[in-house]
């Protein structure tokens, strides 16, 4: 029982002087980016296998490169961290089985047919300032990013959380943000998101030096056919639509024939029956 006493609320008036009329309404508000994340992913025999995999190919793993939008250059500017292009059949079809949902989640219609992957590494001071991933996708209004977390237990790196920057929307404009979410790089967890979405790796810390106790991911980006110039959806969801306008100044001015740091698109399976994480097939998503 409540140690309150119950007595009826008298109304009352907030006058003007205290609160003075407004002559229009024009906030600017920001809009967290949509975001689904899951835990287990591979499961931990798979993850474990994966993790060996990356370490064994210490020796293969290049210095990570950035593609500056106006001049088309590539550089390491604001990025230091180690890639390996790879591509894996299991993990595209953990992929496609998931991606029903994950649609469902963060808001996507588009139908998305192929995926662009790369290990990465990040040892003492990796790190990846803020950007957006225009240069690794068809259509950023549409195409999904995806970064699958892997490391030793217990870890042997500090940092390399992932930021995921709001958008803030004044007057039909959108921009990025200050305020953002934090992503823990928790191992065998896997974080979805727009590719539109302005993001971050802070820098990390390893102590050891060792390769082994580096922050290690597989990045992948999921997008669908070239979109028609200057056509937007007009069905996509509105947050998907001011990403894309915020991240428009990070997109190259010209085609690319291949991705900068090597890796290269195969085709998306198409989704089980019902995926592995035990959800039906959604009727939105692709492949239905």
């Amino acid at each position: 029982m409540s140690g309150y006493t119950m007595e009826p609320a008298t109304p009352w008036e907030i006058s003007p002087r205290v609160l003075p009329p407004s002559d229009q309404w024009s906030p600017a508000f920001a809009v967290p980016a949509p975001v689904c994340r899951f835990e287990n992913f591979l499961g931990a025999e798979r993850a474990a296998a994966l993790l060996e995999y990356a370490i064994a190919r210490e020796e293969e793993f290049a210095q990570g490169t950035v593609l500056d939008p106006l001049t088309g250059q590539v550089s390491r500017k604001g990025r230091d961290s180690l890639v390996l292009p790879v591509s894996s059949e299991v993990f595209s079809s953990h992929l496609a089985d998931c991606l029903p949902l994950v649609q469902d989640v963060i808001g996507s219609r588009a139908a998305l047919t192929r995926s662009l992957t790369v290990l990465t590494a990040h040892g003492e001071g990796g790190h990846f300032g803020i950007h957006t991933d225009a240069s690794r996708v068809r259509d950023v209004s549409t195409a999904v990013s995806a970064v699958y977390y892997l490391h030793r237990t217990p870890r042997g790196f500090g940092g390399g959380q992932l930021r995921l920057y709001d958008t803030v929307v004044r007057d039909g404009r959108a921009r990025p943000a200050e305020s953002y979410r934090t992503v823990e790089p928790d191992h065998d967890t896997i974080v979805f998101f727009p590719a539109g979405a302005f993001h971050e790796v802070v820098p990390s810390t390893c102590p050891s030096g060792r390769f082994q106790d580096f922050r290690f991911t597989l990045t992948t980006w999921i997008s669908g056919e070239e979109p028609a110039p200057g056509t937007p959806d007009p069905a996509a969801p509105r947050i998907w639509q001011w990403l894309a306008d915020a991240a428009e100044g990070t997109r190259p001015l010209h085609d690319l024939t291949e991705d900068h740091d090597g890796a290269r698109p195969v085709p998306l399976p198409r989704p089980g029956p019902r995926t592995r994480l035990g959800f039906p097939e959604t009727s939105g998503g692709p492949g239905a």
